[in-house]
């Protein structure tokens, strides 16, 4: 019910869709009486639409996200185990081109091929199935081939297959994983996600460090870049709010720790 609940409640949370929507019940209005109604909706929208297209608000949500968790530190010695959270793999396209084809979080995965042989015998957990509201093919067999391909052995790879939301993720990686205490664990997922999943296994009771990914910005230099395309601004503002919006819901239904978890 909850993963329903939150993929329909996540299309609203992409201010584009959210703002073309309100546009195109202002464009049948002008057909009735609230015409005037429906020219300022068209008006809110295209406005709306050119703001957060090109000015830094995206750049300034995602830059608050991604600097939350700084680099792992190298210096506290090699983790017993990897978390490698889905979502950087395309899974329908890699089934039916029979390749694995890899999205812009393409580095949650890649970077696994550097941990591996840097810490040779650390377990490597990945976890993610079909995050579509509609059943669909699972990332977990093409992440299997990828990694199998950066000569890892099978045996150090554990495959979690059922996961569809990062609740999942933490509950089946801690059901999997059996960590001990004492094991260190290494959460590997995208920069700008890392507070929301950080949250998620700390209340499952999985200790995890971690290691983001994926940065989409340079940092603080960046809060203030305004975009030079709509589409990349408005990409750029519906992936942070999405993000912001999953916090909240996760701390108010309480499956997260905090409200915005940070390192410890």
């Amino acid at each position: 019910m909850f993963f329903t609940l939150s993929k329909i409640l996540g299309f609203f949370a992409n201010l584009s869709d959210l703002i073309v929507s309100i546009g195109l019940v202002g464009f049948v209005l002008l057909a009735t009486r609230w015409s005037r109604t429906g020219r300022w909706m068209i008006g809110v929208g295209f406005v709306a639409l050119a703001i957060l297209g090109l000015s830094p608000i995206g750049n300034g949500l995602m830059v608050l996200l991604e600097q939350r968790f700084p680099r792992w530190d190298v210096s506290r010695g090699p983790p017993d185990g990897i978390v490698v959270l889905g979502g950087a793999i395309s899974p329908d396209v890699s089934a039916a081109r029979d390749e694995v084809a890899l999205n812009e979080a393409a580095e949650r995965l890649t970077v696994v091929a550097e941990l591996a042989r840097k810490y040779p015998k650390a377990r490597i957990l990945f976890s993610g199935g079909s995050g579509s509201l509609i059943p669909g093919e699972s990332e977990a067999p093409f992440a299997t081939r990828l990694l199998e391909s950066f000569a890892i052995a099978r045996d150090r790879i554990l495959l979690e297959h059922r996961a569809s939301n990062t609740i999942e993720n933490a509950m089946y990686s801690k059901e999997l994983a059996q960590p001990v205490p004492g094991e260190r664990w290494l959460l590997v997922t995208s920069a700008y996600h890392l507070p929301r999943a950080m949250g998620v296994f700390r209340k499952v009771g999985f200790p995890v460090e971690a290691y983001p990914v994926d940065w989409r910005t340079r940092g603080r230099q960046d809060a203030l870049r305004p975009f030079a395309s709509v589409g990349d601004g408005l990409r750029r503002v519906d992936t942070a709010v999405r993000e912001w919006v999953g916090l909240a819901a996760y701390w108010v239904t309480g499956r997260s720790s905090e409200l915005f978890p940070g390192p410890y």
